[in-house]
């Protein structure tokens, strides 16, 4: 099998862009994902937010997580457990508005550090949507129009630990499912894996990379792209040993944003037609809340079938 796609992107600098941009395009049609190494974070700064999240995980939430698998009797489970996940997660909003001093429990050291941090994320993701345009032949702040809604994109992360699990064979980390919004960008352990994609019928390791940042596409880059970009399952084992950081942030449309196939693209598959439907990104929320481990196939269907009975007018500006 392919080896899983790792893109350097100081080669996007010099006389090697053609090529790594090509490496970008192959990722994005057949895998769904890849990893960036020489991305321009800091290598300190990364090392500073693992570290400080670590702490955070060990002084706040380890007792918390232990005190839920206990409330649950997670630990004596005989058979498959399908309806939780063993992680231990909060989300930090970025964008529109931060809510992070409104999150108990996160000192002002942490809280600087995640700032900055999203910061430089923020300008990857929309460095990262250009190259796209690029490869589709869009024009160049496409995508990042497309995300923008009336208060621009939504941006945070979700800050996850999966600590060691005494039965592994019974409980997944997190259960395999497609991301619902647009750009992801990870930060995740170096050490302890556990993170797996569905290519071709086969779970394939997503390789634990010290300083890496792993990119996945979600379901509104599918929409768009008109299907030449998939989403792609993805889930995280349980592991008997280590504890696993994990800090997926979400450059996801305004949740006023009307999502559609970019005209162009369907216009150069003219045989092929609008495969996807037009749907503001808040109703295509709701829906996936109650649906997330399922199948996005039937997500399409349904706002397709929304499309056909609701005409949407203009999205509000005010």
């Amino acid at each position: 099998m392919a080896t899983f796609p790792v893109i350097d992107m100081e080669k996007l600098n010099g006389e090697e862009r053609g090529a790594t941009m090509e490496l970008i395009e192959d990722a994005c049609e057949n895998w769904g994902f890849f990893e960036l190494v020489n991305h321009g974070i800091s290598h300190d700064l990364l090392d500073t937010v693992e570290k400080l999240n670590k702490e955070h995980y060990r002084k706040c939430m380890e007792e918390r997580f232990k005190d839920m698998v206990a409330s649950k009797g997670l630990e004596a489970a005989q058979s498959e457990v399908r309806d939780m996940d063993w992680e231990s997660t909060f989300f930090l909003r970025h964008l529109p508005a931060s809510n992070m001093s409104e999150i108990p429990d996160l000192d002002e050291d942490y809280r600087k550090a995640m700032k900055e941090f999203a910061g430089n994320l923020e300008k990857l993701a929309e460095q990262l949507l250009d190259l796209l345009c690029e490869n589709l032949g869009l024009e160049k702040g496409y995508l990042k129009k497309s995300f923008y809604g009336s208060k621009g994109p939504n941006f945070g992360t979700k800050v996850s630990n999966y600590p060691p699990c005494p039965k592994p064979e019974l409980i997944q980390g997190l259960r395999a499912h497609t991301d619902a919004g647009g750009l992801i960008l990870l930060f995740q352990d170096d050490k302890v894996s556990g993170l797996q994609l569905l290519k071709d019928g086969k779970w394939v390791d997503v390789p634990p990379m010290r300083h890496s940042i792993v990119i996945n596409l979600g379901d509104q880059l599918e929409v768009i792209t008109n299907g030449k970009y998939k989403s792609v399952l993805h889930r995280v084992l349980a592991q008997p040993d280590g504890n696993r950081m994990s800090l997926a942030s979400f450059y996801n449309p305004g949740s006023d944003a009307l999502i559609y196939p970019a005209p162009v693209l369907v216009e150069k598959e003219a045989e092929k037609g609008q495969v996807y439907p037009k749907f503001v990104f808040e109703d295509y929320m709701k829906l996936y809340a109650g649906l997330k481990f399922q199948a996005k196939e039937p997500r399409f269907e349904a706002m397709k079938a929304m499309e056909s009975t609701v005409k949407l007018g203009p999205i509000a500006t005010a």
